[in-house]
């Protein structure tokens, strides 16, 4: 069994505060926090990480510090950011889960993930961030784990 975790929870899952990303933020710093993150995976990117937490106006040093000092379940970090989030309504929710669903990659980021799946680049390959990222999750999982 592999030391370290890729993480699995789709950006497009959301959980009891219905803001898409939210879950995997939360598993991929508390994986970082226990140094179990995969190689190759941040705990906080610049992507839809920088994106969750500016549209909930929360500090990512202060998500860090509450998952590494409270090993929190997702439950009680939903708990936390309901009382921390500076910009938690529904109209924020909304457009962030719109910015996420709609996010695209460029075309090469797309076509290299495409490539090391064997999919081919045609109308019926999926052209989102999130369903992209599934994928390339879903195979170094499979590299990393089941290899």
């Amino acid at each position: 069994m592999s030391d370290t975790y890729v993480p699995l929870i789709s950006s497009g899952v959301a959980g009891p505060l219905g803001v898409v990303h939210l879950p995997r933020l939360w598993q991929k710093v508390s994986l970082e926090e226990k140094g179990k993150l995969a190689r190759g995976y941040p705990g906080v990117g610049k992507g839809f990480d920088a994106m969750t937490l500016a549209a909930l106006g929360l500090e990512e040093q202060a998500v860090r510090d509450y998952i590494k000092r409270n090993k929190p379940t997702y439950p009680q970090f939903e708990a936390w950011v309901k009382k921390n989030a500076k910009s938690l309504n529904r109209e924020a929710i909304g457009n962030h889960n719109a910015a996420v669903r709609g996010y695209n990659h460029d075309d090469e980021t797309r076509r290299g993930i495409l490539n090391t799946c064997s999919i081919a680049d045609d109308a019926s390959a999926p052209k989102d961030a999130v369903n992209l990222n599934n994928l390339d999750d879903w195979y170094e999982f499979h590299q990393q784990v089941l290899q």
